[in-house]
């Protein structure tokens, strides 16, 4: 795992390095979620080819709705 380091603008702004824009697909345009994870902030591109990754991953048991229903906190 390669490490690219990128400085916070003071409106919040961050530049991904070029590299990694192209082999991610990062267009102009382009949507990403930031994720927490532990103690990390993972910045993933919401491309097509993430969303076609995703099908299928809900199948089966536990049901993510029943999940969601049973969590007080997305009962509000």
């Amino acid at each position: 795992m390669k490490t690219e380091v990128s400085t916070v603008t003071t409106k919040g702004q961050v530049v991904i390095p070029s590299k990694l824009r192209r082999k991610y697909s990062i267009k102009k345009g382009t949507q990403v979620a930031f994720v927490e994870q532990e103690n990390r902030l993972v910045l993933q591109p919401l491309t097509p080819e993430f969303i076609r990754s995703l099908r299928g991953s809900l199948k089966g048991e536990p049901s993510a709705l029943k999940a969601l229903l049973s969590d007080p906190q997305t009962r509000a």
